[in-house]
């Protein structure tokens, strides 16, 4: 049986996706006045929206 299905066909069917990746580091002071540092990764759909993240 010949094979139905290369993997260019394969890669051409994977769409990426619109979604940008961003990663997200915040700052809390601790109550002895050391710092930690949160970090987390933020799906988001347009790079312009970085500046609305709380």
């Amino acid at each position: 049986m010949a094979k139905q299905q290369s993997f260019a066909d394969k890669a051409k069917k994977k769409h990426g996706s619109t979604h940008v990746n961003v990663k997200v580091i915040r700052t809390v002071k601790s109550a002895n006045g050391s710092y930690k540092f949160h970090e987390k990764f933020v799906k988001l759909d347009d790079i312009s929206k970085v500046a609305t993240l709380k």
